[in-house]
């Protein structure tokens, strides 16, 4: 299951500059500090996900591969996304990068968590996000940086897409996408001091009842 991708090239590999390359030039600046190679892409749980393991799928897309239109995590019953994503040590979060459309299922509020593993849809509205986002309706790869201070201790993050923008209007909302999420920041085992990653690795699920009819089951694994 592994790729073989421009990431490794990508580190003092601008000797191919003339290589008619899908944004060559903006491939190491991109994955300055990418947290990608230290993601426990097996134990990310999607929940309302329309299609088993599409949460882990747009996760484990590389850089290079962020404009690809599949796989895409597309939300099921409603637009609502709850996503749980664990690290292989802990981290300093700067930023979670993100490419949804300028459709209107395009994600429009997100709702981040830190080191919790007990959140599903019958508390999470109950519980202070460690920060809450606006996003934007766009095609492009946006970019969201995070308070350093209050993500600095991360071994996991719960990701609450809430809303999308069709549900601005009065006609029934439509499912929710997202088609890239990554994440920039330092790793570090725990007890150790932060490092700094430069570039990526190659890198080699969930019911939800529809808001006010049926209570909404725990699909979050342990």
């Amino acid at each position: 299951m592994s790729h073989c991708h421009d990431e490794h090239a990508a580190h003092g590999g601008h000797s191919h500059h003339n290589h008619e390359h899908d944004h060559s030039d903006d491939i190491t600046p991109a994955l300055q500090h990418s947290l990608y190679q230290f993601i426990r892409f097996d134990d990310i749980v999607t929940l309302n996900e329309a299609s088993r393991d599409m949460g882990k799928a747009v996760v484990k897309k590389t850089w290079v591969e962020r404009l690809q239109p599949e796989p895409e995590l597309v939300s099921s019953v409603d637009e609502q996304l709850l996503m749980n994503v664990p690290f292989t040590g802990q981290v300093q979060l700067h930023s979670i990068l993100l490419r949804t459309s300028l459709s209107p299922s395009a994600p429009r509020t997100l709702r981040v968590f830190i080191n919790r593993d007990d959140l599903d849809f019958n508390n999470i509205d109950d519980r202070a996000p460690s920060q809450e986002f606006e996003l934007s309706q766009t095609s492009e790869v946006q970019e969201i940086p995070v308070k350093r201070a209050i993500f600095g201790k991360a071994q996991r993050l719960t990701l609450y897409f809430v809303d999308n923008f069709s549900t601005l209007g009065d006609e029934e909302a439509e499912a929710s996408r997202i088609g890239y999420i990554a994440f920039k920041g330092k790793w570090m085992q725990l007890g150790r001091a932060p490092t700094q990653i430069l570039y990526e690795a190659a890198a080699n699920p969930s019911d939800h009842a529809i808001k006010g009819t049926e209570t909404r089951k725990n699909h979050m694994a342990n």
